[in-house]
């Protein structure tokens, strides 16, 4: 293991809807040193005093950036926050149906970029399931977007969701190599309603019933249906970033699972 995993925050997102801070806090006494933000613009104040009162840092952050009118902001927000990559994780499937559709996301990517590193940072995309399972030509609509990425654009593999959308998620790091800055690390049942069902066009956040369901079914790593071991050995120099989109346990505890099972099998 390249170093000590993160953990997306919005995993825990009811718990910080009622107390971030002790929720950050919770977070770290678990044995997390890093998170990942998500929606961070609006409450980098309360974040960079949870972050400091903690202990943690966050290395990554995610961010609705490529729709963006002031991506500007978001890259303030980051520095204030010593986030170092800022992630945008989510383009709905039906802007993923065509070359083109991956081309002009791909476009604005690396239009991103450019002004990332203007301010010191770095810009990527985190994929979902439709990226993979939507197909142009019989190829995954993804492989249309990498074409027209620039090398310093960073990639966020959700390790879970590339394995839904039908790939062979070990064999896709290894093509990517370095690209590949981040992993998010999840696990669960990864046929029926969660490979078929999608989140509304407007935002991930809002689900349908079927899916938010589904989500229920996701587990800590090791005990579902991704080879988490073997996407782990595909990308070893990525950071591992613990994620669930539900769970039907304690979420902490979940977390905390994912964790120890990292620390013993991610060697």
């Amino acid at each position: 293991m390249t170093s000590s995993p993160s953990v997306q925050l919005y995993t825990v997102r009811d718990a910080i809807s009622a107390d971030l801070q002790g929720a950050v806090a919770r977070v770290a006494e678990i044995g997390f040193t890093k998170v990942e933000p998500y929606d961070f613009v609006a409450r980098a104040d309360e974040l960079e005093k949870a972050f400091a009162a903690s202990g943690v840092t966050a290395p990554s952050a995610h961010a609705p950036v490529i729709d963006s009118t002031e991506p500007e902001r978001a890259f303030a927000a980051a520095a204030q926050l010593g986030v170092g990559t800022v992630i945008d994780p989510f383009i709905p499937s039906d802007r993923w149906q065509t070359a083109d559709d991956a081309r002009a996301i791909a476009d604005r990517v690396n239009e991103l970029q450019v002004q990332a590193a203007a301010t010191g940072l770095k810009f990527g995309y985190h994929n979902h399931q439709w990226e993979f399972a939507n197909k142009v030509d019989g190829r995954p609509v993804y492989e249309f977007f990498l074409e027209r990425l620039n090398d310093d654009v960073v990639l966020e593999i959700d390790t879970f969701w590339s394995t839904v959308g039908g790939m062979d998620t070990p064999a896709l790091l290894r093509s990517l190599g370095d690209r590949v800055q981040f992993l998010h690390v999840k696990d669960g049942r990864i046929s029926g309603d969660i490979a078929t069902a999608l989140p509304s066009s407007e935002s991930a956040l809002e689900v349908p019933e079927a899916l938010a369901a589904a989500f229920k079914n996701q587990t800590p790593a090791g005990q579902g249906d991704v080879d988490v071991a073997a996407v782990l050995a595909a990308a070893p120099h990525a950071l591992r970033v613990v994620e669930f989109d539900d769970y039907s346990g304690n979420v902490f505890d979940g977390i905390a699972e994912s964790l120890a099972w990292l620390a013993e099998n991610d060697k």
